[in-house]
């Protein structure tokens, strides 16, 4: 059962229906942005008040499976990965013609991020690597990923702590969010839908007191775990159907909202989120529906 607190419960307020799958969610400013797995070469622009449809971002090129997003503040730009053309695709958002550039990554780049000093950190499927980049494609780092994250495997994301310490989502015989490096902690292990395991971890994201939120994807589930990586409680969302299949979250700090893209196609948008620490994220009567985008060359809302 779902139940609001009295003092500004974090709250599901807007959800954009069912389409195609999500590969990931972003926002900045007023703007968020939804990428598709099979994306069209195309980003989708919603207003961040009213959840309409604006715009659309076309990135030329962009190959077939895009399963990786990320937005970076600092340098006004959204990153899209490529797998199918193993590259990233950078788009300028201060260039009113949204330039797009591209480089080489490592063979099937996957899950993307941005770090603390604004570079981008891009997992890759194939070569069980994690790579660090300068946002206009400088190589930083090229970190072999150990070898208890076995290869073939499915790698979902990768963040970077406050310590500096990198940790990974990833699925093969062992599903777990682990540290890179030599692995002294790690949460999950063989594929199960017990507290303590999990099953095709996809989406990471931070909260400000370090802890981790996981889209447990086949779970159906939310999952915060400690900074300890040694307990996790379940993070209930209050939403039609529950949820299915979470694959992308994005956690906007500044204006304290979680937003999570699910494999059906779903973008459920959660306000008043300050941390993770909530266990059950409720949904008022009368939350948004947010309209399916407009078919190309139709105004959002007509």
């Amino acid at each position: 059962m779902c139940v609001d607190s009295k003092s500004s419960p974090p709250t599901v307020t807007h959800v954009i229906p069912r389409g195609k799958a999500v590969g990931g969610v972003t926002s900045l400013g007023d703007d968020l942005f939804v990428l598709r797995i099979i994306s069209q070469q195309k980003i989708e622009v919603y207003d961040t008040n009213t959840f309409t449809l604006q715009r659309h971002i076309t990135v030329p090129g962009l190959g077939g499976r895009s399963d990786g997003f990320a937005a970076c503040p600092y340098n006004n730009c959204l990153y899209s990965s490529d797998f199918n053309n193993n590259s990233v695709h950078r788009v300028d958002l201060s260039d009113r013609r949204n330039a797009v550039m591209k480089w080489s990554v490592a063979r099937g780049p996957a899950g993307l991020s941005v770090n603390n000093e604004h570079n981008l950190l891009v997992v890759s499927e194939v070569e069980r690597k994690l790579q660090i980049f300068t946002t206009h494609g400088t190589l930083l780092q090229d970190i072999q990923l150990q070898a208890d994250i076995e290869s073939p495997c499915q790698y979902r994301h990768a963040v970077q702590l406050p310590t500096g310490q990198f940790l990974v989502s990833h699925a093969g015989s062992l599903h777990r969010v682990c540290l890179v490096g030599a692995v002294v902690r790690s949460y999950g292990g063989r594929r199960g839908s017990q507290l303590t395991q999990l099953n095709c971890p996809a989406g990471l994201a931070v909260d400000r007191e370090g802890r981790v939120l996981v889209a447990d994807h086949y779970n159906n589930r939310l999952l915060v775990i400690d900074q300890s990586l040694s307990s996790a409680h379940e993070m209930s969302v209050c939403v039609d159907g529950g949820l299915e299949r979470p694959s992308s979250l994005w956690y906007d700090q500044s204006r304290r909202r979680l937003c999570i893209g699910e494999l059906n196609g779903r973008v459920i948008a959660i306000d008043n989120s300050n941390n993770f620490g909530a266990l059950t994220y409720g949904s008022p009567a009368g939350f948004s529906r947010i309209s399916p985008p407009a078919p190309a060359g139709q105004k959002s809302g007509a």
